[in-house]
């Protein structure tokens, strides 16, 4: 993964207003830490460093360029996003070297297809791996092509780049292939759904007593 570019200015504005008017000016507020510097708060232009993360992943690198004339690479440690807009509030950055190895959560994508009737359940979608800073892997892939009806893909089966070393215990399972339900076995789930949506409703208008209760008797 190569690095990326981007401008940065220092900021003087704290707090929940100075961070709204910030993004109003189409920024986003970000801290740059590590290597036993002082946190340093900068603000990021919002479209470039979105676009960044959108081509290169969560563990894009960055050429930070300060108007303050310093110039540091830092890797994306994480991002505070607005859960309605979905847009990005906050950005932690950490300093890093060239050279320098560091651990990182790397998305696992599953390709191929599995056997006939069979069904995958994903367990999970992301490896801790150790690398350097300069060549992380964007992803990670790992073939469940053919694979029979309780075959499963354990965090160790993942190929690695060169250099990249496993950090999640290898005996993790990543997917599980089961089977896939019939015709049948929806149906049955659908019919047993639509009885309990009955009770309930059921019991919500008083036409069957909740379970415990006595069923009240008519006024004479």
């Amino acid at each position: 993964m190569s690095e990326v570019k981007i401008s940065a200015e220092p900021r003087t504005e704290f707090g929940k207003g100075g961070a709204r008017r910030i993004r109003r000016a189409g920024k986003v507020p970000a801290v740059l830490y590590g290597h036993g510097e002082k946190p340093k708060h900068i603000s990021l232009p919002a479209r470039e460093f979105a676009a960044a993360i959108r081509h290169g992943g969560a563990n894009q690198v960055f050429n930070i360029e300060i108007s303050d004339g310093t110039t540091t690479l830092a890797l994306t440690k994480a991002i505070q996003r607005d859960p309605v807009k979905d847009a990005i509030e906050h950005v932690d950055l950490l300093i890093v070297r060239r050279g320098e190895r560091v651990t990182v959560e790397v998305p696992v994508q599953l390709v191929g297809e599995p056997a006939k009737d069979a069904l995958v359940v994903t367990e999970l979608d992301h490896l801790s791996v150790t690398a350097e800073a300069m060549h992380l892997p964007e992803h990670l892939e790992v073939s469940i092509d053919g694979l029979e009806v309780g075959a499963h893909v354990t965090a160790g089966q993942v190929p690695l780049p060169a250099g990249a070393e496993l950090v999640t215990d290898p005996e993790t399972i990543i997917a599980v292939i089961t089977a896939a339900p019939t015709a049948a076995d929806l149906e049955v789930e659908t019919g047993e759904a639509e009885e309990a949506e009955e009770e309930a409703k059921a019991e919500a208008e008083g036409e069957t007593p909740a379970e415990g209760e006595q069923p009240v008797p008519p006024r004479a």
